[in-house]
């Protein structure tokens, strides 16, 4: 299966665009079928080795493709568009790549009969609208305060996922988590910030159930002294720095001459003073806990435990970010520069625990905090980094239901109903572009025909059911139980996705297959190794033909 690579002589010789386009379709559907079982609840595990030789296990079609080493060009971009959704909104990333796989799929016969693929972009642009529209008309709008409708969203949005087993754990973890870093910007406008402020703390042992959002943080660290200082603090008020307590060090590199031996003593004297100074700096607003991001030299650390202060040093700078968002305190810069408005009240209690053989210090019972952390506990690494997947993807989830809260009915049921919608306006599309319009519709029916297969229920049937009764775009809330493969109503059993997803979905997976159908050349430009002794090699062109014969997945 190799292309003819053209050589770039005087005159440049090309094949038809043609072969091409057939590799990249046929790399594109590869991609898909990669991850196509993982679609839905009864999906299956992809169990995956990564370059260091660990073991990934997982149903999520972002993580498995990102551990896919794929030559060919179009499958890397496709293997993009599920990146691209799991940044935008974290869920939907393996229908994104089934769709778009089913668009390319379904374009082929048209370049076979040599429609020129602007045609059918025309035409696939035109459905993206319709199907849009579509969405709009049957979105229905939920009150985010309302917390079993949200619960029931997130748990019908991960219940595709290996933790649905857990039940309604992860959903509550979810909901709680982003319902503390909302920040209200007017407007009723909320900006959920996942990344920064939640972080999520795996701790292997113990049970799954014991795994809760805390109202606070909490971060691997222990006092500096553990004898001297205090690991139980009630009401902490609590000092944020990124300097350094201890004696500043010259840029570069210093020389000092001492004449007299009194001199040595003065030098020792100046850095002890100097710490001192610092300290006192600090002591006079009676702290009860000091965190520095830098070092803390033992003198510094005698001082403070000597005025009964906890100090905690060398802390990363984002769990600091987090401390100071949940405690309302400042970061300071510089000891001298202290106010009163700097130090943190607004947590209700400090301690240092130990889990498993490492200490971690809490900072929790925080009046109003706008950070949190999420503690997963769990039996094996394997399993808590799979519930970690699990836990973004359900905030995410929860976060796109704060920003947009609009819902459609899941279980395949949008997709069906775009297809019938599009299916009928396609009669009313002219001249060429009817066919690949009409071709998109029946697109769309790859989403609920995975599912089913998924089921183990049979295919034809069951969506021969389900288009018959969505034949005239009715009937909108009429999809498949993933479970059972049954056909139902998806209101009756909660089976929703979240508006911001569907739309993102259908934008980038046909936005992406009309990119793909417009590559009718592939120029490589990575040089050949050489036999010693050749001269240089020519540039060389690889078309549509050429791209054919890259092994397109490492068997």
């Amino acid at each position: 299966m190799h292309a003819p690579v053209l050589v770039l002589k005087d005159s440049l010789k090309r094949e038809s665009g043609t072969k091409v386009h057939h590799a990249n379709i046929q790399a594109s559907k590869a991609v898909a079928d990669i991850i196509r079982t993982t679609l839905g609840p009864r999906s299956m595990l992809k169990m995956l080795l990564d370059a260091s030789g660990g073991i990934v296990v997982t149903n999520d079609g972002n993580s498995i493709l990102r551990e896919l080493d794929i030559a060919h060009p179009a499958a890397k971009s496709m293997i993009e568009l599920s990146r691209t959704q799991d940044e935008e909104v974290g869920d939907g990333t393996t229908s994104v790549i089934v769709l778009a796989g089913e668009m390319l799929h379904v374009a082929e016969a048209f370049i076979e009969k040599n429609y020129h693929p602007t045609v059918i972009c025309r035409a696939y642009n035109k459905a993206l609208e319709d199907a849009l529209a579509v969405l709009d008309k049957i979105a229905v709008d939920i009150d985010v305060k309302d917390r079993t409708a949200m619960l029931g969203l997130v748990k019908s949005c991960i219940g595709t996922k290996f933790t649905s087993q857990f039940g309604d754990l992860i959903a509550d973890l979810a909901i709680d988590a982003t319902a503390i870093v909302g920040v209200d910007l007017g407007q009723g406008l909320r900006e959920v910030d996942i990344k920064k402020y939640i972080k999520v703390e795996k701790v292997p042992g113990g049970q799954l159930e014991d795994s809760r959002v805390l109202k606070g943080v909490m971060f691997n660290k222990d006092v500096i002294a553990p004898g001297k200082m205090r690991r139980k603090i009630v009401d902490p008020r609590i000092i944020l720095l990124d300097c350094p307590l201890e004696y500043k060090k010259g840029e570069n590199q210093t020389n000092a001459e001492l004449v007299k031996e009194e001199d040595w003593g003065v030098l020792l004297k100046m850095e002890e003073e100097y710490i001192e100074n610092i300290c006192a700096q600090i002591i006079k607003f009676k702290p009860d806990l000091v965190i520095t991001e830098k070092g803390l030299s033992d003198l510094a650390c005698h001082y403070l435990s000597k005025a009964g202060i906890s100090a905690i040093r060398r802390l990363r700078k984002t769990d600091n970010n987090r401390i100071a968002k949940a405690c309302g305190a400042v970061i300071v810069n510089r000891p001298d520069e202290l106010q009163e408005s700097d130090v943190g009240t607004g947590a209700g209690l400090f301690e240092v625990k130990k889990i498993g053989d490492e200490f971690f210090a809490f900072i929790v019972d925080c009046k109003d905090p706008k950070a949190c952390t999420v503690l997963l506990r769990g039996a094996s690494k394997d399993l808590l980094n799979e519930v970690e997947r699990n836990l973004q993807d359900a905030m995410s989830v929860a976060r796109n239901i704060i920003k947009n809260p609009k819902l459609v009915p899941g279980g395949g049921a949008t997709e069906l109903t775009v297809s019938a919608t599009l299916k009928q306006k396609s009669s009313s599309v002219e001249g060429i572009e009817k066919w690949p319009y009409e071709a998109a519709a029946i697109a769309f029916e790859a989403i609920p025909r995975t599912l089913a297969q998924n089921c183990g229920v049979n295919v034809i049937r069951t969506m021969t059911a389900l288009q018959g009764k969505h034949a005239n775009g009715e009937n909108a809330w009429t999809g498949i139980d993933g479970n059972t493969g049954e056909i139902t109503d998806m209101k009756e059993r909660k089976i929703w996705d979240v508006y911001n997803v569907k739309s993102q979905t259908f934008k980038t997976a046909i936005e992406a297959s009309c990119m793909l159908l417009r590559i009718d050349d592939i120029v490589s430009g990575i040089k050949k190794k050489q036999a010693p002794g050749t001269g240089p090699s020519k540039p060389q062109i690889e078309t549509e033909a050429d791209a054919d014969n890259e092994q397109m997945i490492p068997e």
